[in-house]
């Protein structure tokens, strides 16, 4: 019989693959694939451009991966490499009037599978999971 730890890191992982899959089926008529949506959707909620480790990081993907990816959203117009003016070997990410026109369309897409999925819970439930993951997401920042 699994532990509780057991269960709990199971169903966290389940979840979370599982609400990227359900939103990647909704964005699948975007032509985005799961990893573009997130890299254009991370690069938008960031108030400074992000180079691109600093992207590949919070997308969870390796840097050439990043790299690969970066390149076909270049050539779709979503997004310009810029040169950092501290570091010139450093590219930050910039989404293009298109990218930022598709994540508008990728949160209201994703917005309604999130109202979709939570809305049979309840309120005070989802407040205690809400802290308890961004709780351990502090644990895990302040680790090295």
């Amino acid at each position: 019989m699994a532990t509780v730890d057991e269960r709990f890191s199971a169903a966290l992982h389940n979840c979370a693959r599982g609400w990227r899959l359900a939103v990647d089926r909704r964005l699948k008529d975007l032509g985005l694939s799961q990893a573009g949506w997130m890299t254009i959707a991370m690069a938008a909620k960031n108030k400074a451009p992000l180079s691109q480790t600093e992207l590949a990081q919070r997308v969870g993907v390796e840097d050439a991966t990043m790299v690969a990816m970066l390149d076909r959203l270049a050539r779709a117009g979503l997004v310009v490499r810029a040169p950092s003016e501290a570091d010139r070997r450093v590219k930050h990410v910039v989404l293009t009037a298109a990218g930022s026109a598709l994540f508008d369309k990728v949160r209201v897409e994703a917005g309604a599978v999130r109202r979709r999925l939570l809305a049979g819970l309840d309120a005070k439930s989802l407040l205690v999971a809400t802290e308890l993951l961004e709780n351990i997401e502090a644990l895990l920042e302040n680790r090295p």
